[in-house]
């Protein structure tokens, strides 16, 4: 039976592209197989940071420490005001380690509750199929190249890496709904324009 792929699968697919026997369990002991667990998790967590539709929270809002202080819980990787309505020279918070801060009075003593789009790091097994997929493939390429660094098998490599970031990709814009309103670039310049239309007194 065909199961969605564990931590010990990606481990032991990562081992066969150096020709190495697959483990029975993650604390084998063997060098090859920690190393490989090391790079799984490094390009885990450096994949999700992107941001994607099965790792991100929108309006999650997290409350102030009695210090005043807004602390994220561990597992937040990224986190952002939840609009953009409140973007001002007056009001700028951005996450500075596993806190927000106050740019515009250079303090982290923010004293009450923020919404804010958040991108949360899941566990390997929390991901969806097509994620653990590209991770899984991606992390085989470079375990590769720092054990043996073959060329050959490292094009080889590539092509499925690509191949399962098309797959990714796909599942996300299947999932996503996306348009350009989500994308904070743009509607940054959308505020900015209509901030111009009210001041100029003008309409559209």
């Amino acid at each position: 039976m065909t199961t969605p792929t564990t931590t010990l699968g990606a481990v032991n697919s990562m081992l066969s592209t150096i020709g190495e026997a697959p483990v029975n369990g993650l604390n084998s002991g063997l060098v090859e197989a920690e190393t490989a667990e090391t790079i799984l998790n490094e390009v885990s967590r450096s994949v999700q940071a992107d941001g994607w539709n099965f790792n991100s929270e929108p309006n999650y809002s997290v409350a102030a420490t009695s210090d005043g202080d807004v602390v994220l819980p561990a597992e937040i990787i990224r986190a952002d005001l939840a609009t953009t309505k409140y973007r001002s020279s007056t009001t700028e918070y951005i996450q500075r380690g596993n806190k927000m801060y106050d740019k515009a009075n250079h303090t982290y003593n923010i004293g009450k509750t923020l919404k804010l789009n958040v991108v949360v790091l899941l566990a390997f097994e929390l991901m969806p199929e097509v994620a653990r997929r590209y991770v899984s493939v991606k992390a085989s390429r470079i375990f590769q190249e720092r054990v043996l660094g073959s060329s050959t098998l490292s094009q080889m490599n590539r092509t499925d890496e690509q191949e399962a970031l098309f797959s990714l990709k796909e599942h996300e814009g299947d999932n996503g709904d996306y348009n350009i309103f989500d994308d904070y670039g743009t509607a940054s310049v959308l505020d900015r324009s209509i901030g111009k239309v009210v001041t100029n007194g003008s309409s559209f």
